[in-house]
């Protein structure tokens, strides 16, 4: 059991698949954290040392702070991910894929208390590997996913086929559709492009076009669209 697939589906009918991170990358992202938290702790420590009684218990405060809010941080602000998380390349969302909320990220990190029992994170462990999505305790909680962020993908979505200039201008929102279709073309089902492309006007094609040249065409008008 290292990593899984959660399959999300959007209103539009597209089904997103999320790679969710299992339980090595998230130990090894949890244990980079642990480190910063240790460091910046003995420094805050040593410095209100200086201070004497006064610093003591600022020290209390500081700790305090940094102990619940330093996830919280940087989660909700730096895109789900702690410096921890960044460095294995994972990230915190809700279940659906949408960014962590800031409710989301204070309930999950409240949480970790609880996957501590009874000692060293061994009820998030277990949780983890019993759980499909590799869920801990306060992800369960917040309806949170762990996944990896997605690489950059430099290749053009459109096919390259040659640009053709459709027959008749398109309103604005054809224009929309047509490249939206043709950008997200390797995200559908065959079937699910045949029937996208249906919606389409039908004088947008020649007579008795099949499925295959309509879509075929259809790329060739985003492309001419684009200005490619």
């Amino acid at each position: 059991m290292l990593d899984n697939t959660s399959k999300v589906e959007t209103p539009e009918g597209i089904e997103l698949p999320l790679e969710v991170a299992g339980v090595v990358p998230r130990a090894l992202a949890y244990i980079i954290d642990l480190l910063i938290f240790v460091i910046l702790n003995y420094t805050i420590a040593l410095t209100m040392g200086l201070l004497g009684n006064f610093g003591e218990g600022l020290y209390l405060i500081l700790f305090f702070i940094l102990f619940w809010l330093y996830p919280v941080i940087f989660e909700v602000f730096r895109n789900g991910q702690t410096p921890g998380k960044k460095a294995l390349g994972i990230k915190v969302v809700h279940q659906d894929g949408t960014p962590i909320s800031l409710n989301a990220s204070f309930v999950r990190n409240i949480l970790l208390s609880a996957d501590f029992l009874p000692f060293f994170y061994t009820t998030g462990f277990i949780s983890m590997m019993l759980h499909k999505d590799f869920k801990r305790l306060g992800d369960m909680a917040a309806g949170t996913l762990v996944i990896y962020t997605e690489k950059e993908n430099k290749e053009d979505p459109i096919p390259k086929v040659k640009p053709k200039a459709p027959t008749f201008a398109l309103s604005l929102e054809e224009q929309r559709s047509v490249l939206s279709l043709a950008e997200r073309h390797q995200q559908l089902s065959k079937a699910r492009q045949d029937e996208l492309s249906n919606l389409l006007p039908e004088k947008l094609f020649p007579a008795n076009t099949d499925n295959h040249n309509r879509l075929k065409q259809l790329h060739a008008f985003a492309n001419w669209l684009r200005g490619n």
